[in-house]
């Protein structure tokens, strides 16, 4: 009789432990429910606006500035650069690689490959002196200058682009927020929509073309300042690890040594905000 009654009271426990164990069981996550500890990674191209700038110009024969100066970014428009490993350079570019050290928070290392071209077609007021050796082409303008109108339309006179890299290599911290729900999207595994803010600070890293009263160009990497920026953005993220970037993106750059020729006294400086609009695509995965 015992063992009778021992029977169905041992399948009782063996089902009831079996319930307690299956409640215990955690449901599996979405990958999108969590951030921390992904790695992403992402590429893309900007277009940007500059505010005016005084560009001042010092060496051992003349000590300028141009007031007021006009530049504009050089798009280069949908090409098949962006993804040519030998060209993707010469578009206007974005790089990023991060880290999520939080469900909400990530930091990234990125280069923002803008271009600054002082806007050939301008007259603006230069005051200084130009004492250029009577030698060298550039002597033609020696004088002293006083808010004095110059036009810089034939290029003579000066020619300043950072074209080969207005390059602000900076570090990020930016957060994510999911409003996947205010779109009434339910499965995040397959789309999901977040709000993304960053604040930014790096160095400037430019590689300058610039002719200074027929000087010969200084073109090559030179640290020339430091930025700071804030940026706002959605990110779109497709099938867990793929994901569309778009921001919006403004900072304050200032640059006290730019070399524009090859010796090395000779320099410029300028600062100038900038707003810069970016579109990246990307991919991200946990470690």
């Amino acid at each position: 009789m015992l063992i009778k009654l021992r029977i169905p009271i041992v399948l009782l426990f063996v089902i009831l432990s079996q319930g307690i164990l299956a409640q215990d069981k955690p449901i599996s996550e979405k990958y999108t429910a969590h951030n921390k500890g992904k790695v992403f990674a992402s590429f893309g191209g900007n277009r940007e606006k500059f505010t005016k700038s005084d560009i001042h110009f010092q060496g051992s024969n003349f000590d300028f500035t141009v007031q007021d100066a006009h530049a504009d970014d050089k798009p280069k428009g949908w090409n098949i650069d962006y993804i040519n490993p030998t060209r993707f350079t010469i578009p206007q570019t974005n790089m990023k690689f991060g880290y999520f050290i939080s469900d909400h928070y990530a930091i990234s290392i990125g280069v923002d490959h803008m271009k600054y071209v002082f806007t050939q077609n301008q007259t603006a007021n230069v005051t200084g002196y130009i004492n250029m050796p009577s030698t060298e082409s550039g002597s033609v303008y020696n004088g002293s200058y006083n808010n004095t109108p110059v036009d810089f339309t034939d290029g003579t006179f000066l020619k300043f682009e950072h074209t080969n890299g207005l390059n602000y290599v900076n570090t990020e911290i930016s957060r994510y927020d999911d409003i996947s729900k205010l779109f009434s999207i339910g499965n995040t595994d397959k789309f999901q929509i977040s709000l993304t803010e960053g604040l930014g600070v790096g160095f400037l890293y430019p590689r300058t073309d610039a002719t200074v009263l027929g000087n010969k160009e200084h073109d090559e990497f030179h640290v020339a300042g430091y930025g700071l920026s804030a940026r706002a953005g959605l990110n779109f993220n497709f099938f867990k690890y793929f994901f569309i970037q778009t921001d919006l993106k403004g900072g304050y750059i200032n640059m006290p040594d730019i070399q524009i020729t090859y010796n090395k006294s000779e320099k410029a400086s300028q600062h100038f905000m900038f707003i810069q609009s970016i579109i990246s695509f990307g991919l991200n995965f946990k470690i």
